[in-house]
């Protein structure tokens, strides 16, 4: 099972040794807006600031795409992530996809 604390979007992971490579893992989900959340958000971005409401989509998003990253190493039966990186896409207007991966890897603490 992969530690949440052994996940690091360095290339090494300080006080462990890498023993296996495993290959990339992923994560990934496709989201939109709904009619009501356009709504509330435009009624944001009359007042300006921050846009709490398409923030926290946002924060959903990445957070599924997170964790099926997870799922995918544990599946793979690594015990950490090295490199790991986000990427999101609007795949068209309104429907944005969110990717999530990185090198799945079995260290052990040095």
């Amino acid at each position: 099972m992969v530690n949440q604390q052994l996940i690091t979007t360095a290339n090494t992971l300080e006080g462990y040794r890498i023993l296996n490579h495993l290959g990339i893992v992923r994560g990934i989900t496709v989201r939109s807006r709904s009619l009501l959340g356009n709504i509330a958000g435009g009624f944001q971005t009359l007042f300006g600031g921050k846009i709490s409401i398409y923030a926290e989509l946002c924060e959903k998003t990445r957070e599924e795409a997170y964790q099926l990253m997870l799922q995918h190493a544990d599946e793979r039966g690594a015990n950490a992530i090295i490199n790991m990186r986000y990427d999101a896409n609007e795949v068209m207007n309104g429907v944005t996809e969110v990717l999530a991966y990185g090198t799945a890897v079995v260290v052990e603490k040095i």
